[in-house]
């Protein structure tokens, strides 16, 4: 049930602030949470046998409940309860309109007038459905922070007039790398957990592959960067099975049980990367993508091309000199028994530019000393990996890699 809110919730707010606008946006927002309350008590001893149907007509019927809480004129409300009015709106609830609505939302969300920060929990909240609480795990954030984002989104649409509508051609390619980088975050959130107890978070993993195959079904928005930012997220999310062990240990990439690896995702990669080498442009996405592959299509571990992911990663450098890029760079080198290599791509890394995934340069610095022999610098910096590490089940995977030290050293 609570799965089937979250998606529902998302569809339902589209649809209603299509039809009254975003100045009417917090009220929408609680006549849904409304309907979801009135379901559940309702449900608790019978379920309709098709909820989103039961769901869709409750909203379509808050339509009428709204124009009263707006004080709109009787006539309003016989306008669209009978006549040609109600013919449109029940089209709005029709699939293809759903989803031209929820793109509305979506693009309202990566809208430049608001802050970057807040475009993520707004995204979250309106168009997945995520609680305040919920927003809080993703991002580790306290709620009164989020709730304090989601405020000043609000406001800001209200300021700036905002409208729920479509960026025009000039400001379209901008925005749409706005969206694909948001999407990007709610996937990666995902799948490299923030949380504490937990590793992987697949609903957001699903939110993130769903928002972007949302994103395709335009031609007017399909780009270079839209398929390769889809290929990356069916290789990642294809080997999502395979990267907790039964007791919630952290198992890396060379110790993964291939056979866990979710096929037909990897193919629905291949060929939206396929798609992605159509365009004239080619696109940081589309890099991650092309190294992602090398690795879901490698027979085991040893088998990896890392000179062609090496190659690759230089590339990826010059669309995105992040640090992040530097440091897979190195741990590339690594496997190629170039440690020195390694360390020298490392020392050009501010490990505190990485914020809270900055114990992974202090992990794989570690992991070149120790391939070098030099325990007793490994140690010292698997110790500072330890100190910054928040997720227990990562922790527990450095606290393994000392034990190794330390027993090297005897």
């Amino acid at each position: 049930m609570d799965h089937l809110f979250r998606h529902q919730y998302g569809k339902m707010v589209s649809i209603l602030t299509r039809i009254f606008g975003l100045s009417n946006l917090e009220l929408i927002e609680d006549a849904v949470q409304d309907t979801f309350l009135k379901a559940s008590i309702k449900w608790r001893n019978n379920i309709p046998e098709n909820p989103e149907a039961w769901l869709t007509t409750a909203s379509k019927n808050r339509v009428i409940d709204l124009l009263r809480k707006l004080k709109s004129e009787s006539a309003n409300i016989e306008k669209l309860s009978r006549g040609t009015s109600s013919i449109s709106i029940n089209n709005l609830f029709l699939a293809e309109e759903i989803e031209d609505s929820q793109l509305r939302m979506i693009f309202t969300a990566c809208h430049p007038s608001l802050k970057p920060q807040d475009q993520i929990a707004f995204a979250l909240k309106t168009i997945s459905g995520f609680s305040g609480k919920e927003i809080s795990g993703a991002l580790l954030l306290n709620e009164d922070t989020v709730k304090k984002r989601l405020q000043r989104a609000r406001r800001t649409i209200m300021e700036k007039k905002i409208s729920f509508d479509f960026p025009d051609s000039k400001s379209l390619q901008v925005r749409l790398n706005r969206v694909h980088e948001v999407i990007y975050l709610i996937f990666n959130e995902g799948f490299h957990s923030f949380k504490k107890d937990t590793l992987i978070r697949q609903e957001l993993c699903g939110e993130g592959l769903r928002l972007c195959k949302l994103i395709l079904k335009k031609p007017e928005f399909r780009t270079s960067d839209g398929y390769g930012l889809f290929a990356l997220l069916c290789f990642h999310a294809s080997r999502i099975e395979s990267k907790v062990g039964k007791l919630g240990e952290v198992i890396d990439l060379k110790n993964q049980d291939r056979k866990l690896w979710h096929k037909p995702l990897i193919d629905l990669g291949k060929d939206a990367l396929l798609k992605s080498s159509e365009f004239a442009k080619v696109s940081s996405f589309q890099i991650e993508a092309s190294i992602a592959l090398e690795h879901v299509i490698a027979k085991s571990f040893s088998d990896t091309n890392w000179d062609r992911i090496l190659q690759l990663y230089k590339t990826l450098y010059n669309f995105n000199n992040s640090p992040y890029t530097l440091l897979n760079q190195s741990i590339v080198l690594i496997q190629l028994s170039k440690t020195k290599e390694a360390r020298e791509l490392l020392d050009n890394i501010n490990p505190d530019k990485l914020e809270q995934r900055s114990y992974l340069y202090y992990g794989t610095m570690a992991e070149c000393y120790f391939l070098e022999k030099d325990y007793i610098q490994a140690l010292s910096f698997i110790n500072e990996a330890l100190k910054k590490v928040l997720n227990k089940s990562e922790r527990t995977f450095l606290e393994e890699k000392k034990l190794l030290i330390e027993n090297s050293m005897k």
